[in-house]
This record gives C-alpha cells, sequence and structure tokens, in this order.
C-alpha cells in the first residue's frame, strides 16, 4: 500500500516538469522496493498511474477541451484555431499511437534476447535521460514564432513522432514534445498547452490498448490512482509555471549520469 501510495505521488509531481515520470517511477519500483520487474512491465504500470494525472489535467484544461469538443461537433464554423489544433491532435495521436506501439513491440523483442531487468532497466533509463537533456538543450524561440492556429501537417507528423519515443521510460513525454513545437516554431505559450493537450488522447488510448485486460481495480492499484490524481491537481498549476521558467536540462543531464553510474556500480 505505502509502495502505491508513493509512486502515485511522483507520478502526481513530476507529471509536469520536463523530466520523466516514467522514468522516475520505474527507478523508485527497482531500488526503492526492489522490483524485478521488465521494462515493458515497468512501462505498464507507469501508463497506469498516468490516469490520474490525465484526469488532473482534463479538469485544469476543461474549458480549453470543452471548447474543442463543442468545435468538433461544428467543425465547418469553428475558428480556424479551433480546427487547426483539431486537426493537429488527431493527426498526431495517430502517429503516436503507431509509432509508440511499434517501440514497445521492439522493446519487449529486445527483452526476449537479453534481460533488461534491475540494473538493465536502470541503465536504459539512464541513457534515455540524457537523451532528454540532449534534446532540451537545443529547443528554441524561433524570432518568427507561429501560434496555434498556423499548425501544418509536418508538425502533426513530427510531434506524433515525438510523442510516441516517450513510451521509453527516461524519456520525457512534455519535454520532448514542448522542446520540439519550439524548435519548430511555436510560441512557447502555445507549445506548454498544445503538450499537455496531446498527452490527454495519448494516455487514455495507450491505457485502453495496453493496460484494459493487464491491471485489476485492486485496493493497491486504485491508492496508487487516487495519490497520483491528488497530487496532480494539487501541484499542476504551480509546477507548470515553474517548469515554464526553469531549464530543466541540466538537471536531467546530471540525473542520467548519476542514474548511468548507479547501474555500472
Amino acid at each position: 500500500m505505502f509502495e502505491s501510495a508513493l509512486l502515485g505521488i511522483l507520478q502526481g509531481i513530476i507529471e509536469w516538469l520536463p523530466v520523466s515520470s516514467e522514468g522516475f517511477v520505474a527507478l523508485a519500483r527497482v531500488h526503492l522496493f526492489q522490483s524485478s520487474l521488465s521494462v515493458t512491465d515497468l512501462v505498464g504500470y507507469a501508463l497506469f498511474l498516468h490516469m490520474g494525472t490525465f484526469l488532473a489535467a482534463l479538469i485544469h484544461f476543461r474549458r480549453r477541451v470543452l471548447e474543442l469538443l463543442r468545435a468538433l461537433f461544428r467543425y465547418k464554423s469553428a475558428g480556424q484555431e479551433d480546427r487547426s489544433i483539431l486537426r493537429f491532435l488527431i493527426l498526431s495521436s495517430a502517429v503516436s499511437g503507431v509509432f509508440g506501439f511499434l517501440l514497445l513491440w521492439a522493446l519487449e523483442g529486445i527483452e526476449q534476447q537479453i534481460s533488461l531487468a534491475g540494473k538493465g532497466a536502470t541503465l536504459l533509463i539512464g541513457l534515455l535521460l540524457l537523451l532528454t537533456a540532449l534534446i532540451q538543450f537545443g529547443k528554441s524561440s524561433a524570432s518568427e514564432q507561429r501560434t496555434a492556429s498556423q499548425l501544418n501537417l509536418s508538425d502533426g507528423l513530427i510531434l506524433g513522432a515525438a510523442q510516441g519515443l516517450a513510451i521509453l521510460p527516461g524519456i520525457s513525454r512534455s519535454g520532448f514534445t514542448i522542446s520540439s513545437l519550439l524548435l519548430r516554431g511555436i510560441k512557447e505559450t502555445h507549445a506548454l498547452v498544445l503538450s499537455f493537450l496531446m498527452s490527454l488522447p495519448a494516455v487514455l488510448g495507450a491505457n485502453i490498448l495496453l493496460n484494459l485486460e493487464r491491471f485489476a481495480l485492486s485496493l493497491e492499484n486504485f491508492v496508487g490512482l487516487a495519490f497520483s490524481f491528488l497530487f496532480g491537481l494539487l501541484t499542476i498549476r504551480l509546477l507548470l509555471k515553474i517548469a515554464s521558467k526553469l531549464d530543466f536540462s541540466w538537471f536531467a543531464l546530471a540525473f542520467g549520469l548519476l542514474t548511468i553510474a548507479a547501474a555500472l556500480i
């Protein structure tokens, strides 16, 4: 019970920062609770906890979500920005779903050949944290910034692939998608909102496809979800402000190096 509560708290807090909540949840299970689960099982549980922060994000962005849902049912008369965002979300969700499923399938194939439990999982997460840091170091605020109404087909394809890549523990979904949007010249305020709007269909779809039969709603799982939702709801506003002002690239780099060192010792 304590394990579920602590992992839910970690998910609820770290989800809003541009570091990998999946990676931190997986590392906590391996090192604090001596879990011997495979990487794919660790990913599945982390995705399960994402449902708590999914509900928190849905409540936080409820007005924008309702506006987009209304625009979906009256698409022809909807404003240019709403139609542009809807096309972007549909395309990026489809691409991230296919890409993420293929990555997870490939990871399962690798695990049949080599053991990625314990130190192997830790080493993989450390390397992916370094990749997150490198991507964030490369982000930029372009001089000619675009708004959400100027999203195009290429944006949907690239961002879908970026979000799909974040199925791997250690890669920050928000860090990758926000950095990718900035690199595409999208204004920072728009990029932050778009990143979390993208997460809603992705998290819901991933859990339906991957976890519907895997997780029974036991007391332990309910506790994990409840703490993920509660702490996500309590911290989302503050941590989104912090994430928009601070550079987490160095944190991801330092923690990635420490994680790799821990795996090799």
